[in-house]
């Protein structure tokens, strides 16, 4: 069965030097398949998923601490690795310093 509603996991930076800033502006790393951007057409890729995406999805029924792996993807993020970024549709920090 499918759920009526969608949580989702969310993975945002900021280049604020005070992340509790109220000012702080918070910018998200958008992935290729998984839910995002209303304005964006949906992926269709049947009958494959893109594995972190789909993995995405599930992590968002559990807590981090059941997916140590988004703590992992979140360093990869922070230090700006090409392999990972490769896996993401857009980098709001690409060509800045990073988050």
């Amino acid at each position: 069965s499918i759920t009526k509603e969608r949580t989702e996991v969310i993975l945002q930076g900021t280049a604020s030097l005070d992340p509790n800033d109220p000012t702080a502006v918070w910018e998200e790393f958008e992935f290729k398949c998984k839910p995002g951007d209303l304005r964006r057409r949906p992926c269709f890729i049947s009958p494959y998923h893109y594995r972190l995406d789909w993995l995405m999805w599930f992590a968002a029924f559990q807590t981090y601490e059941q997916n140590e792996w988004i703590i992992h993807l979140a360093g990869k993020l922070l230090a700006q690795e090409e392999e990972t970024l490769s896996l993401l549709a857009t980098n709001p920090f690409a060509g800045r310093d990073p988050p």
